[in-house]
């Protein structure tokens, strides 16, 4: 059992940053890719990037430039930087361990003047 802990939401202006981290329990972290999604109220979940076991990243189009997906398998941990941010940013943003069934629980972004 994973348990994938998200941290570092909050509200933040136009054109601001903010950092999201995940943490997992247990050792099978650096097994898995890892991914950040998100969901907007009345939208679809989407991915917003992803990042392999050996630390490739790929992103979003919406997000490219301006998101970098990175993690640090000796703590256990992805993030998820997090710069200039738009409107359209807000959203519960959800950790997730690929082709798993393991999902955080998700961290409330809200990108407002």
């Amino acid at each position: 059992q994973v348990q994938l802990v998200e941290s570092g939401g909050g509200l933040v202006q136009p054109g601001g940053s903010l950092r999201l981290s995940c943490v997992a329990s247990g050792s099978i972290f650096r097994s898995f890719a890892m991914a950040w999604y998100r969901q907007a109220p009345g939208k679809q979940r989407e991915v917003v990037a992803t990042i392999t076991q050996g630390g490739r990243p790929d992103y979003a189009e919406s997000v490219k430039g301006r998101f970098t997906i990175s993690r640090d398998n000796a703590k256990n941990t992805v993030y998820l930087q997090m710069n200039s941010l738009t409107f359209e940013d807000t959203a519960v943003y959800y950790c997730y361990m690929l082709r798993s069934a393991y999902w955080g629980q998700g961290t409330q972004v809200t990108v407002s003047s």
